[in-house]
């Protein structure tokens, strides 16, 4: 068998009963897991024992009395959560959301930085600009930005936060008790950026960390969004349902990276996969029958407005999805508003219909079948060049999460296509990628 020399990318995408929307009524479910440490910590083991790269926890900024009445939402905040498991777990990395919308550059390079010391480099931040106007009317504002103006301030954001990780220069330590000098000053760096939406003296109160920087993770696919990769990320979380779109995806966000003068094997693309898995495929379909038979469809209805930014409620289940205004026109989530428009055209659904397939993944490939089956679909899509690696999405995370991590995992590994042991201890020996340059530093060189 010939050796692959490209390894697949797996990271635990968790959600504490499961990615459908239906998890929390299974049987199987345990209800206290929400708020319960030992649960996530369960998970995290689980995961770490299986050599899978990262953790990644979302996060949204609203909920509403409509919303939790039928839909087990909210939680822990990603970035305590994370925090408690970098004590308890060794090597897997941990990915954190926080929106450039709703927050402060210092302040998110100043928690990250930490997070990054406490796991000795294992943090990763996946940036957001949110899109909804229910999470601005918790911050002071009436409505969310538009689409351009989000991005437009994250990536002042995302420039500034960058220069506060590398305002301390990698050796500005010396920590000298008989000289009592414990930093070097001329290694240590004032910013004084003044931007368009942000005024940031610096330096930070934090030094370099183990990474250089955390891993910088983007999750949209609009035409800003895959602009915004291409300049920055290095992990693009994304969602595609057919082999054919995830491979003009992957190949459009690689083109751009080499356009900004960035290697694009350093940029590692990661559609999320939300599995059901059985013995047989009649068996996990039976799976995820159950499941959707547990949804309900006015919270379902009541979550599709939300995502697309359109009141579908006076629509009859039965029919059709109706025309919705371009996904260019629309200020919250464009890309998934394009992917669920696609869908629901290319397979002819009915709205009840379209509800049923974005229950188990909200846009996100599902898929039920064997673990071959499972393995089979994602190798074809790595090796396709339509992935680096996956996001996993378990639908019910209860009996879910081991049947991947016993059943595909193996297989993956069988094929040579997935690590049998971490050979590096940072997340971005995990991903190969290099520690980022000082930009301090650098600047020194050619002065």
């Amino acid at each position: 068998m010939k050796k692959n020399t490209r390894q697949i990318h797996l990271n635990l995408f968790l959600a504490s009963m499961g990615h459908h929307e239906a998890a929390w009524r299974h049987p199987d479910s345990n209800l206290n897991g929400v708020y319960d440490f030992a649960h996530y910590l369960e998970l995290a083991r689980k995961a770490e024992a299986a050599k899978l790269d990262s953790l990644f926890l979302a996060d949204r900024y609203s909920t509403s009395p409509t919303a939790v009445q039928y839909g087990a939402l909210g939680g822990l905040e990603p970035h305590t959560l994370l925090s408690a498991l970098a004590v308890v777990t060794k090597q897997i990395g941990l990915i954190a959301t926080v929106s450039t919308s709703f927050n402060e550059p210092y302040n998110v390079a100043r928690r990250f930085a930490s997070l990054d010391h406490l796991s000795n480099g294992r943090a990763g931040w996946n940036i957001i600009t949110s899109g909804t106007d229910s999470e601005a009317q918790n911050f002071n504002r009436d409505r969310i930005a538009q689409h351009q103006e989000r991005y437009e301030r994250a990536k002042e954001f995302v420039e500034v936060t960058t220069k506060l990780w590398d305002s301390w220069e990698d050796d500005a330590l010396i920590r000298d008790q008989k000289t009592g000098i414990y930093a070097d000053k001329d290694k240590v760096h004032e910013l004084n950026h003044k931007g368009k939406y942000f005024s940031v003296r610096g330096p930070l109160n934090t030094s370099r960390s183990p990474q250089g920087r955390p891993i910088l993770v983007q999750a949209g696919s609009s035409e800003d969004g895959r602009d915004f990769a291409a300049e920055w990320a290095e992990a693009i979380f994304t969602a595609q349902q057919t082999l054919e779109d995830a491979q003009a995806f992957y190949a459009d966000v690689k083109k751009r990276v080499l356009l900004y003068g960035r290697d694009p094997a350093y940029v590692k693309i990661l559609p999320g996969i939300c599995p059901i898995i059985g013995k047989t495929e009649t068996e996990a379909k039976e799976k995820e029958g159950e499941l959707h038979e547990l949804t309900n469809p006015t919270y379902s209805l009541l979550q599709l407005s939300n995502r697309i930014g359109f009141d579908l409620t006076a629509y009859p289940l039965d029919g059709p999805l109706p025309d919705l205004p371009d996904s260019n026109e629309i200020a919250g989530h464009q890309s998934r508003t394009h992917l669920i428009k696609e869908l629901a055209d290319r397979e002819k659904l009915t709205i009840r219909q379209l509800l049923l397939r974005l229950a188990g993944g909200r846009g996100h490939k599902t898929i039920a079948g064997t673990p071959m089956q499972i393995a089979d679909e994602l190798e074809a899509w790595f090796v396709g060049h339509a992935a680096d690696g996956f996001n996993i999405m378990p639908q019910l995370m209860n009996g879910g999460l081991d049947d991947f991590l016993e059943h595909v995992v193996p297989e993956l590994q069988r094929r040579g296509l997935f690590r049998t042991a971490y050979t590096g201890t940072t997340l971005r020996d995990h991903y190969g990628l290099p520690v980022p340059v000082n930009s301090f530093a650098k600047a020194k060189l050619y002065h």
